[in-house]
């Protein structure tokens, strides 16, 4: 007798290995993964200039990215004691613009050149609601807790996402024209558009996912199912009943591991989980000559993975 719905992890024509390059953009949900890799010591670039949520915003980002799109001081504003940016994520306010704009534009140097190298695109939506400043009618990626009367917030069509999703494969082959785009749709609800909004919106963005994977050679791994549809209970959730917890990340995280992953690669997570949780190890005399030689194996563990893998820094 069965008593869940279980998701199979579906599979793809591609896999990754400790060598695959990883970039990501995306909703909260694409960090969550973001710790898992860098955990296990992939190469990855997620996320760089902070949570994106809607397809417009993550568009404009990898925009930004592909054509080198430095930021002058002209896509600031003041507010608050900060330079900010309608484009960028708080974790970017500063009190001096220049010293923004050289953080954000090395970022972009950086992401660039990671991108033209990457193999893997992951990309995760999480809203189709968008807000639009009045003063200039640009849809922003962050509103910075301006008064809400600075903005129209709209509901993007599925023609509207289908269009920014098609344009997302586009840019990131003119950088990489061999990479593979993943899609994935965020469990994460927006409650505070409201209930009916939120399912609306992620309705929204499956269908467009659904229609663009079938028309251009892209993938979608169904993490938003898997919260949704297999583990299906609070007990998987935050107290706030919205982010998923650390089970629900470790369970979705184990179902992508069976879709992208060789079997040697997922080998060798097993080694580097093995090598961190050694090295949390408190001993009771940590000058005994036992301890010691509990040490040394770990160093030549380390030392065997990093003459594979040398970007790996335990």
């Amino acid at each position: 007798m069965k008593f869940r719905t279980e998701i199979t992890s579906p599979k793809y024509p591609f896999q990754i290995d400790y060598h695959t390059k990883i970039f990501g953009l995306g909703s909260c949900f694409v960090d969550h993964m973001k710790k898992k890799f860098d955990y296990y010591q992939f190469q990855t670039q997620i996320n760089p200039f902070g949570v994106i949520f809607n397809p417009v915003s993550i568009k404009n980002t990898l925009n930004i990215v592909v054509k080198k799109g430095y930021f002058t001081k002209d896509d600031l504003f003041f507010h608050q004691n900060a330079w900010k940016s309608y484009q960028l994520h708080s974790v970017f306010n500063c009190t001096t613009a220049p010293k923004l704009l050289d953080d954000v534009n090395d970022k972009i140097i950086k992401a660039h050149q990671f991108l033209s190298q990457s193999n893997v695109l992951l990309i995760t939506l999480g809203t189709a609601w968008i807000y639009r400043l009045k003063s200039s009618n640009e849809i922003v990626t962050n509103c910075h807790k301006v008064p809400q009367q600075e903005f129209t917030k709209e509901l993007l069509s599925a023609t509207e996402i289908i269009d920014n999703l098609q344009e997302i494969i586009r840019l990131a082959k003119t950088l990489s024209k061999d990479i593979q785009i993943l899609f994935t749709l965020s469990p994460i609800r927006h409650l505070k558009d409201g209930f009916v909004e939120n399912n609306v919106s992620k309705a929204r963005l499956i269908d467009a996912i659904y229609q663009v994977v079938d028309q251009e050679k892209s993938f979608y791994f169904p993490s938003y199912e898997m919260l949704m549809d297999d583990l299906r209970d609070y007990r998987f959730y935050k107290e706030d009943m919205i982010h998923p917890n650390q089970m629900a990340v470790d369970y979705i995280w184990q179902k992508l591991q069976a879709s992208l992953m060789y079997e040697n690669t997922m080998q060798i997570c097993k080694q580097v989980d093995k090598i961190r949780k050694s090295l949390q190890h408190k001993a009771f005399d940590e000058n005994s000559a036992q301890y010691q030689q509990f040490l040394e194996k770990i160093d030549k563990q380390i030392v065997t993975l990093q003459k594979k893998y040398e970007w790996m820094v335990f």
